[in-house]
C-alpha cells in the first residue's frame, strides 16, 4: 500500500486494483453516507489522480471520494495495448462494480470526461450523474466534416512510426517542457508548481509510457460525444475553463446543449484545468450541484 499525501492536515491511502492481470491505482478518502452516492475522480491525458489532490482534501468532508490511475497512466500499468474510450469504460465500470459497489457520480477532466461520459451513457448502471471538465471527444459532423490538412497528414503518418513518436515523448516529457505547456494552459501561472510538474514527469519514467503516448495517434475515433448524449439520461454538470486554449469553450458548450439541453454548466475564469488552477470554486460547485440532485 502507498500513502498519497493531500494536505498538510489530510492524506488518503492509496492501493492498487487487478485488472485484467494489470496493477491499476486507485485512492480512496472520506465515509460512505448513505443518502449520497461516491464520487469518482477521472484525471485527463497524462495526468493521474495526484492531479485530484485539492479536490479530493475538500470534498471528502462531504462525500466518499475515489479517484482512479486509468490503464496506461499515472501509477496504473502501461501495456502495450489499444487504448480508447471503449477500454478505460470497460475499466471504470468493472471499478465501479467490484470496488465501490454502488452507482457513482463521475467527474473527469479532459480525456477524463469522455470516459466518464462513455460510462454513463453505456453502462447507466454504473452512474448517478456526470460532471465534465473541459471535456475531451470528437462530434460527428457529417454535414461539415473536418478534413486534417496537408500538414496535419504528415506529422499523424510520421508518429505512426515507433522512432519519430518515441523522439517526439522524450522531448515532450522533459520537466522544462511539461512547464511550459502547462504554463500555455494555466491562467494563473502560480498554479504551475514544481509538484504539478513532477507529478506530470513521473508515469513518464515507467516502462511502457512512451507505448501509450504513441497511442494516441493509432487509436481509431471512438464514439462521437454527440452519440453519447443522445443515450445519456443522468443528470450532467458542465463546467468550463473558458481561457482553455486547446477548445473553445463556447462553441463546445453550444454543441454539448445542443443534444443535451436540460444540463447544467459555468464557466469560470480558469485554463484547461480548472479543478487544478481553481479548486475552491470548483469544489463548491460540485458539492452544490450532487446535492441538489
Amino acid at each position: 500500500m502507498q500513502i498519497a499525501t493531500i494536505s498538510p492536515n489530510a492524506s488518503v491511502s492509496g492501493n492498487y486494483w487487478q485488472w485484467q492481470g494489470h496493477n491499476i491505482y486507485y485512492v480512496r478518502a472520506g465515509v460512505r453516507h448513505p443518502q449520497r452516492p461516491p464520487l469518482l475522480l477521472i484525471h485527463g491525458f497524462g495526468a493521474s489522480t495526484d492531479h485530484w489532490y485539492k479536490n479530493i482534501a475538500q470534498l471528502q468532508e462531504t462525500f466518499e471520494v475515489w479517484a482512479i490511475d486509468l490503464l496506461g497512466f499515472g501509477r496504473s500499468a502501461k501495456p502495450n495495448l489499444q487504448y480508447s474510450g471503449n477500454l478505460w469504460r470497460d475499466q471504470l465500470n468493472d471499478f465501479i462494480t467490484e470496488m465501490i459497489g454502488q452507482p457513482v457520480i463521475l467527474a473527469g477532466n479532459s480525456l477524463g470526461g469522455y470516459a466518464s461520459l462513455c460510462v454513463a451513457a453505456q453502462c447507466p448502471n454504473a452512474a448517478k450523474g456526470v460532471i465534465l471538465l473541459n471535456s475531451a471527444g470528437p462530434f460527428g459532423d457529417s454535414k461539415n466534416p473536418k478534413q486534417p490538412n496537408p500538414i496535419q497528414k504528415l506529422i499523424r503518418s510520421v508518429l505512426l512510426h515507433p522512432w519519430p513518436s518515441y523522439l517526439l515523448f522524450q522531448y515532450m516529457r522533459r520537466p522544462g517542457n511539461i512547464r511550459k505547456t502547462l504554463k500555455k494552459v494555466y491562467l494563473n501561472q502560480d498554479a504551475v508548481t514544481d509538484k504539478l510538474v513532477e507529478d506530470i514527469y513521473r508515469p513518464s519514467c515507467d516502462e511502457g509510457a512512451a507505448q501509450v503516448f504513441a497511442s494516441v495517434f493509432k487509436t481509431p475515433q471512438g464514439e462521437t460525444v454527440d452519440n453519447l448524449l443522445q443515450q445519456l439520461t443522468h443528470p450532467l454538470l458542465m463546467l468550463w475553463g473558458s481561457g482553455d486554449p486547446w477548445m473553445n469553450a463556447k462553441q463546445r458548450g453550444e454543441k454539448y446543449r445542443q443534444y443535451y439541453p436540460n444540463l447544467t454548466e459555468y464557466y469560470l475564469e480558469a485554463g484547461h484545468c480548472p479543478h487544478d488552477e481553481i479548486p475552491d470554486e470548483v469544489n463548491s460547485l460540485i458539492h452544490d450541484w450532487v446535492m441538489s440532485h
